[in-house]
């Protein structure tokens, strides 16, 4: 099957919304990464991100909505929790999870009574969110497990072989602003819990919620929870500081060093772009300097660390 960028890359909003409207999938760019969008009402079309993107049936998918109204829409008796961050934080990268409506199908949620809910800013997902008025399933454009993608060109890179010409699109929105995925807060537990660390960090969702929050626990219930995610394919090994780093590159052939912590933004906008790149030169060994544990630095150590943990089969050559 060829994968061409002329075949599937497009610019066109009215072009996706077509897509949608079939049931095929569309690439679309938000603020985060780029997510892999079909209409979350229509299983058949929500049965096509799973396969293309490997991903087992059992992990839920977030679904993308037009409006902080909408959650109430999407939901059965949202918590005040969930109302609350909808009303502050959206749009914006963070995703509620709440009891799941009956108008969304089990498969969208990998059969979980409850839903990820958010709502993007990027005003691309908003045009076809708004003008198709349904809401979109978008887990990252990529095979399960590995990095996610920031560019469309990161897209095509890891679906391109298995889009359909014809039907498949990437909608190309240039690259993304924040470069990591949203914040996950459950908020179907008392009191809620931050089960993904994201640009809107778990001190801000306490804020929000009156400090109101709790620790992660129990099952994998949302999108990155697994202890190896965001995997490339070469190694990732943590270190704490600049001279740590180069000491242990001293002993790693082909390794490279990625330490971005000066700038927590940059950081969090160019690490997947950055570990994409060193799959491309061969690396064999990354060495990455962690943050500091505060703010956006806790998503940045989130992704590390589980981008450094051993692979379960298959993450990382045929990666989420």
């Amino acid at each position: 099957m060829s994968s061409g960028r002329a075949e599937f890359v497009t610019t066109s909003v009215d072009r996706a919304i077509e897509a949608i409207g079939r049931g095929d999938l569309v690439a679309i760019p938000t603020e985060t990464v780029y997510g892999l969008a079909a209409d979350a009402t229509n299983p058949a079309a929500i049965a096509r991100i799973f396969s293309v993107k490997g991903r087992p049936a059992d992990h839920p998918l977030i679904v993308h909505i037009a409006e902080p109204s909408d959650l109430a829409r999407w939901s059965v008796d949202p918590a005040n929790a969930a109302r609350r961050l909808a009303a502050t934080a959206w749009p914006g990268p963070l995703t509620v999870i709440v009891r799941r409506s009956p108008a969304l199908p089990a498969v969208v949620s990998g059969g979980l009574p409850t839903v990820g809910l958010r709502m993007p800013t990027h005003p691309m997902a908003i045009e076809l969110l708004e003008r198709t008025g349904v809401p979109l399933a978008a887990p990252s454009a990529n095979r399960f497990g590995a990095v996610s993608p920031t560019t469309a060109q990161h897209v095509l890179d890891d679906l391109g072989a298995v889009l359909e010409p014809g039907r498949d699109l990437i909608l190309d929105g240039g690259p993304c602003g924040l470069g990591i995925e949203s914040t996950i807060v459950d908020c179907t537990t008392s009191p809620p819990q931050v089960l993904r660390a994201g640009a809107v960090s778990e001190e801000q969702v306490a804020i929000l919620l009156d400090g109101d929050v709790g620790a992660a626990s129990g099952s994998a219930r949302a999108s990155g929870m697994l202890d190896s995610h965001y995997a490339p394919r070469c190694a990732v090994r943590l270190a704490d500081s600049a001279d740590d780093a180069f000491a242990l590159r001293a002993g790693t052939p082909r390794s490279e060093i990625l330490d971005l912590t000066a700038d927590p933004g940059r950081y969090a906008r160019e690490l997947y772009a950055w570990l994409r790149e060193a799959d491309a030169r061969g690396v064999q060994t990354v060495i990455a300097v962690l943050p500091p544990a505060e703010g956006l630095g806790h998503a940045i150590r989130d992704r590390l660390t589980k981008a450094a943990a051993p692979r379960h089969r298959g993450i990382g050559t045929d990666g989420e």
